[in-house]
């Protein structure tokens, strides 16, 4: 009789379980709304990354850039370095070995994504409000875009110092004598490249858009 009464609310236990999994996937999927919006922190907090809910099985978006990120680092007696490419030896050392290729580059593009990373229904309404905008003389200030909620202003925090973190391992020696950076400055680089029905225009040029990271101490990445 114990064995089925326990039997019976491990049951129930997982009932309910899977049925508060399902219907917080089902909302995160549900019409915008001011309880989604008040919410999304902690929906995006449960589902992300393993159950993310997106419509890209069903109407993929194939690569049309190529982003990364470079980086300089601030020395010791003030000096200033050059930017260092960061995520072209990544790449290149990954096509370099197809069979067992390394995983450092996900730490990048990771950040990158996250640095990036919205609710689909949020990115649909920005870029709604941002063609309205560009309509609109009046409202090219700025004043009537949608802003970031919580969750995505601590996400981006999270992004930035990560690859700040990452960037600053790979250019510690920049500085004379090999001394340690004590401050590192990421910069995104995303270069959209040319449509693919532009593939045999001679004239086709890429665009390149350039975000800069605030700068971060070295102490502060630790």
């Amino acid at each position: 009789m114990r064995h089925r009464r326990i039997q019976r609310a491990a049951l129930l236990a997982g009932a309910a379980l899977l049925g508060a999994h399902f219907s917080i996937a089902a909302f995160s999927q549900a019409p915008l709304s001011p309880a989604k919006i008040q919410l999304h922190g902690v929906i995006s907090g449960y589902l992300e990354p393993y159950f993310t809910q997106n419509w890209s099985l069903f109407a993929p978006d194939p690569t049309k850039d190529d982003q990364g990120i470079v980086a300089r680092a601030k020395c010791a007696d003030g000096a200033v370095t050059r930017y260092y490419d960061v995520t072209g030896p990544l790449i290149k050392e990954t096509q370099e070995d197809r069979f067992f290729p390394s995983r450092t580059v996900r730490l990048v593009s990771n950040g990158l994504n996250q640095l990036n990373d919205s609710d689909d229904l949020l990115w649909r309404l920005r870029q709604k409000q941002k063609e309205e905008n560009d309509e609109d003389s009046e409202a090219k200030d700025g004043k009537h875009d949608v802003p970031l909620t919580p969750y995505e202003k601590s996400q981006h925090k999270d992004a930035e110092r990560s690859l700040s973190r990452f960037a600053l391992t790979q250019i510690r020696n920049v500085c004379p004598d090999g001394a340690s950076p004590t401050a590192v400055q990421a910069r995104m680089y995303i270069k959209k490249l040319p449509p693919w029905s532009q593939r045999n225009n001679s004239k086709a040029k890429s665009v390149l858009d350039i975000y800069d990271l605030p700068w971060k101490k070295a102490v502060e990445l630790q």
